[in-house]
């Protein structure tokens, strides 16, 4: 299993960014992801989900009528879509794969997540 994010970078506040999440090495298909995020000195915390099909979603309130997580199995790549960008949004991105094929998208656990990207850096800054 290889996931890959890329698309992070410098946003100024109520920018947006697109992350991408390159995946190889598993059905992607099968698969609920999710999307993570770590900022300096905080634990790793939920941001959004999606399942296998692209049928439901589930986010954090934090992120909820800001982001948008879409996904195009046909290309095995997982986005997140980030618009009205906060300073609190900085922190390194992370996506990951649900541990069991076919769930719900409703855990925000991370013992539910078996493989991980490397991450991807978003700084919100003026």
């Amino acid at each position: 299993v290889h996931l890959v994010e890329s698309g992070g970078g410098l946003a100024q506040p109520g920018g947006s960014l697109r992350l991408s999440c390159a995946a190889s090495g598993f059905t992607f298909s099968s698969y609920t992801m999710g999307w993570f995020r770590q900022a300096p000195g905080k634990e790793r915390e939920f941001v959004a989900a999606i399942t296998w099909n692209g049928g439901r979603t589930y986010y954090a309130d934090s992120v909820k009528g800001r982001f948008t997580i879409s996904r195009d199995n046909a290309k095995n790549t997982l986005y997140l879509q980030m618009n009205s960008l906060k300073p609190e949004d900085t922190a390194l991105y992370y996506c990951a794969k649900r541990r069991s094929a076919f769930t719900s998208p409703w855990s925000t656990s991370i013992s539910e997540y078996d493989y991980w990207g490397q991450g991807t850096q978003v700084t919100v800054s003026s």
